[in-house]
């Protein structure tokens, strides 16, 4: 039997976490060339929650940011709300998937030398539960399964606090070498 979960606790922590980010991250935007080339994939992450550089727009349009990078993995958190609901009142998929999206590919990108870049190929989405807005917060976590030099895999799992799995997802990316 598995242990069960203080979803309030865990909650907690995420938002801790959450608002450690806000804090340290500067505004969104985009990362202009020279200051990342010559920067692994991991250190450009290193330098995003240093506020170096900016976060990804799209984390603000959606409602979701980067909180936790390490090398081949990767990890999103995420508030469901009304602006993401579909005609039936549950979160649309489009939104679970580019929170997917993100923490799979991200989870790839801090695994790039200096130099090189990637590009997502494939992306499978596989919805488990309903999201409501219901839910106050879900967590993408992406692990790279496959590092190569010109194709890598990954899967992801959104999951809430309570420790329910929501959505899953794999993808391939391709990496090439950047200009």
């Amino acid at each position: 039997m598995e242990p069960e979960i203080d979803a309030v606790a865990v909650l907690a922590t995420w938002e801790a976490l959450e608002a450690q980010r806000r804090s340290s991250m500067r505004e969104a935007g985009v990362a202009r060339p020279e200051l990342i080339r010559g920067q692994t994939g991991l250190q450009f992450f290193e330098a995003m929650f240093a506020g170096a550089l900016p976060y990804p727009p799209i984390g603000e349009t959606l409602g979701f940011l980067p909180v936790e990078v390490e090398f081949g993995r990767a990890v999103f958190q995420g508030r469901p709300s009304h602006q993401h609901l579909n005609p039936l009142g549950t979160v649309h998929g489009g939104w679970i998937a580019t929170l997917l999206d993100s923490c799979v590919g991200c989870a790839v990108h801090s695994t790039l030398a200096a130099g090189k870049g990637y590009t997502t190929v494939e992306l499978k989405v596989n919805y488990v539960r309903a999201v409501t807005e219901r839910l106050p917060m879900v967590r993408a976590v992406g692990q790279v399964i496959h590092a190569g030099g010109r194709l890598a895999t990954a899967d992801g799992r959104l999951v809430g606090p309570d420790g329910k799995l929501y959505a899953h997802a794999s993808t391939t990316c391709m990496i090439f070498d950047t200009p």
